[in-house]
């Protein structure tokens, strides 16, 4: 099973196209804030969040509880392609629906890994991998870069440190983060 987890207007074909709203005519009708969700543990292959996971979770515990949800659903390898506007972007700012921000770094809390180095070396970072006994591991992060920066990074007008620090900076360098998680976990 692939699910298209919040797909909006946004339907797919050959997945499980699931939405709160009937309105958009999905597969199955569902809110994703309310767990456990109605699919079986490690039933899913892949899950996409297409511009939908920014809008669930305001409540902390909801949010971890979405990710658990995704753990619990996924079979070992399962990958897990998250878009989302990036936080410091007019995309993401304008729009009221949007209750939270999902970056790279955030995702990463959520790989025991990466949590079990963090408590080695006494790095302050909440090791929730760890807390919630998920594993959910980074396998691809790509910040999709907003105009005029884009074009000037194509004419090799700026370097990628370059875009790196300005990012830091300003709002609107970047427009996207598209985000690849892998489910980690023995096979059952």
């Amino acid at each position: 099973m692939k699910l298209n987890l919040g797909c909006g207007m946004n339907r797919r074909d050959g997945w499980h196209n699931v939405d709160n709203s009937p309105v958009c005519q999905p597969d199955q009708v569902w809110d994703l804030e309310q767990t456990p969700w109605p699919w079986p543990d490690s039933s899913a292959q892949e899950f996409l969040f297409n511009h939908s996971l920014e809008h669930m979770g305001q409540d902390t515990k909801t949010f971890l509880a979405i990710m658990s949800e995704v753990y619990r659903v996924g079979r070992p390898g399962a990958e897990v392609s998250i878009n989302v506007p990036h936080p410091r972007h007019d995309n993401f700012l304008f729009d009221p629906t949007h209750v939270r921000a999902v970056t790279p770094e955030m995702l990463m809390m959520f790989d025991k890994e990466k949590n079990e180095q963090w408590v080695r070396a006494s790095v302050p970072n909440t090791p929730l991998g760890l807390y919630l006994s998920i594993d959910l591991q980074m396998i691809e992060a790509t910040m999709i870069l907003d105009e005029p920066y884009l074009g000037r990074f194509r004419a090799g007008e700026l370097k990628a440190e370059e875009i790196s620090q300005l990012a830091r900076e300003r709002n609107n360098v970047i427009a996207e983060c598209r985000i690849k998680l892998k489910v980690r976990k023995p096979a059952s």
